[in-house]
């Protein structure tokens, strides 16, 4: 018999003994204090009584359903069921006593269902306690009541690990409580593992989650891919029990033994199991035969994604790296985190100093002679720009060019510029320069050979400054609603390593004047982005975290390209890699317009620069909603 029955099967009894004490207590006290508690004085018609009390309460409390939350961790409407129970088992019992002239004085039906109801909700209290609390130096801690998913090796690891931790109590596997167990093979239904059964498969995680209120689940399902991965991450998201996923077995191995302690290394579910694609992986080798004993500049190197690229460069050991960065914080800041991780002695040089001047980059540039350089400067936040048109123009169309000719000039091996789906039909301002500074890099490629310039393309980067999730983090984290502007928008996602990974590889890859796509799977809804995340805190959407739609932004879109119609697509040795046609720049009347959007710009003639913005950018439909 399962552990799950014996456990109810002795709650049912307590049940019983609870009710027949309890009228046997009260006959006591009415007697001794007061009164006879039956109009009949007789032994008899007191034990028949407390014999119907006893049975039809049992049955009450069976069809309220108290037996179906054992293991439950009651709260104020689970004491409520078994109070109803107790109530309507008690007037059953009633109406049955003038049945047999058994009838009670209404003293002792008030005082007897008293007495009973609390035993009963006191007993399950106490049982709950005796049974699911833990202590671990003096410290007592409730057991979370746990879901496995796959039931294989993996599941069976884990059930030994909990199983022995039973007599350890400082074991992390003690203060779980293994319930149920999920499955796809059809084999595995109904059956059970070391006495732990498999409930259903895992399109029925929500419903299990609910009948044994589990707490947390765990995906022991190492070799999964990302596809089915997402998939059940998806349906247990719709839970509000805390998720871990236990890593591939060869991590769990130890000189060649399973290892002991597996729990310890489950891990926390992050937002980027989500995206529902296998990791972009890339050839190391190639990045590091172009990146060391090089001069590596770094412009922006203080931000989400420049600062990445710096934590990335300095482990292919370069020459030197410069960071150029305009905000000093950030700069300070990935300066001192290298200097952390490996020490005062590493060539590292870090510059507060703007792309826009051109007089102050020609000086770094003459100074440090870079081989290679990573343009990451930029401003990108949608909305800002929208209302200063001529500043994103200033920084990231004439920055790009400042840093690019004077990378052309002293003779630069690779300029690597970092570009954003936004740039494909662009409706804003930050999309229509960047599409811009898209051009400026193949007119390079197409009319200079020093220098080998390339542009990076993807969509947006999780946790990087000004992506959604430190908003909604933010917003949850102080009890806010989560802003989403609309229920339909859509985007691609990449996690900041792979994004760099990208721009690395790309620059190993690149002959100039490419336009490098990364194969970001399917793209997500950023209302479900929000409704996960706000699960990964434990909350439920919509109950425990308002969520509120807020209308799209001046500029923003429903959904984004990564590539324009007129590109194509071309393979690469990496598959989840593509390059985009180059297209023809005609240089003269490039230059020209080029030309007068500077002049508009510093004159900050907002519409006049978004007018030459939209000749140079044809497909710019300006979206001002």
């Amino acid at each position: 018999m399962e552990k799950m029955n014996v456990r109810k099967i002795v709650l049912m009894f307590a049940d019983a003994f609870i009710v027949f004490v309890s009228g046997a207590l009260t006959s006591f006290l009415l007697s001794f204090f007061w009164m006879n508690p039956m109009y009949d004085s007789s032994r008899k018609s007191l034990i028949i009584y407390i014999l119907i009390n006893v049975l039809m309460c049992f049955f009450a409390l069976y069809v309220c359903g108290a037996y179906n939350k054992l293991w439950r961790y009651f709260d104020a409407k689970d004491y409520l069921s078994c109070g109803l129970g107790m109530f309507i088992g008690s007037g059953i019992t009633v109406l049955l006593a003038n049945t047999f002239n058994a009838q009670p004085r209404w003293q002792y039906i008030g005082l007897s269902f008293v007495i009973s109801t609390f035993g009963i909700i006191m007993f399950r209290f106490i049982f709950r306690r005796t049974f699911l609390t833990i202590a671990v130096d003096g410290k007592k801690y409730q057991k979370q009541r746990t879901m496995i998913i796959g039931a294989g090796q993996a599941c069976r690891m884990i059930l030994s690990e909990i199983k022995n931790a039973q007599t350890d109590p400082k074991n992390p596997a003690h203060k779980y409580e293994p319930v149920c167990l999920v499955d796809d093979d059809p084999d595995k239904q109904g059956t059970s593992i070391m006495g732990i059964p498999v409930r259903g498969t895992t399109k029925e995680i929500p419903k299990w989650c609910k009948n044994e209120a589990i707490d947390l689940i765990i995906l022991a399902i190492p070799s999964i891919n990302e596809k089915d991965k997402k998939r059940i991450l998806d349906s247990a998201s719709e839970t509000s029990c805390k998720i871990k996923i236990i890593p591939y077995l060869t991590e769990m191995l130890a000189d060649g033994k399973e290892s002991t302690q597996i729990i310890s290394k489950a891990q926390d579910i992050k937002i980027e199991d989500l995206l529902g694609r296998e990791p972009v992986t890339f050839d190391n080798d190639d990045v590091k035969k172009y990146i060391h004993d090089k001069v590596c500049m770094v412009t922006g190197g203080g931000g989400s994604i420049g600062s990445e690229l710096v934590r990335q460069i300095i482990k292919y050991s370069p020459k030197q790296i410069v960071i150029v960065d305009i905000y000093e914080n950030n700069a300070y800041e990935i300066q001192q985190e290298l200097f952390m991780d490996y020490g005062r002695d590493i060539n590292l040089i870090t510059l507060i100093a703007s792309v826009r001047d051109y007089d102050k980059m020609n000086v770094i540039f003459k100074k440090y002679k870079p081989n290679i350089v990573f343009h990451a400067a930029a401003h990108k936040h949608v909305p800002l720009m929208e209302t200063v048109p001529e500043e994103a123009v200033k920084n990231n169309i004439f920055g790009t060019f400042n840093c690019a000719t004077l990378a052309e000039y002293y003779n630069v091996e690779k300029f690597v510029m970092i570009s954003t789906d936004k740039a494909v039909n662009p409706t804003n301002v930050m999309g229509a320069t960047k599409r811009c500074c898209e051009m400026i890099i193949q007119y390079m490629a197409q009319n200079y050979t020093n220098t080998d310039f390339i542009t990076t393309r993807f969509g947006n980067v999780l946790g990087s400054n000004g992506s959604v999730i430190p908003l909604f983090k933010k917003q949850i984290e102080t009890g806010k609603p989560v802003t989403v502007t609309h229920p339909d928008i859509i985007r691609y996602f990449m996690t900041i390593p792979e994004a760099v990974s990208l721009v690395l590889q790309a620059g190993a890859m690149a002959q100039g004047g490419e336009i490098f796509v990364l194969d970001m799977g399917e793209p997500v809804k950023i209302v479900t982005l929000a409704e996960n995340l706000i699960r990964l805190y434990g909350k439920t959407p919509y109950q425990d975290v308002e969520i509120k739609f807020t209308g799209l932004r001046p500029g923003e879109k429903l959904y984004e390209e990564l590539l324009m119609s007129e590109e194509g697509l071309k393979e690469t040795a990496n598959k989840k890699i593509f390059i985009g046609n180059q297209i023809k720049i005609e240089p003269e009347q490039f230059l020209g317009e080029l030309q007068e959007l500077k002049e508009a710009a510093n004159s900050n003639n907002s519409e006049q620069t978004l007018k030459i913005l939209s000749d140079i950018v044809p497909t710019f439909h300006h979206n001002i909603n």
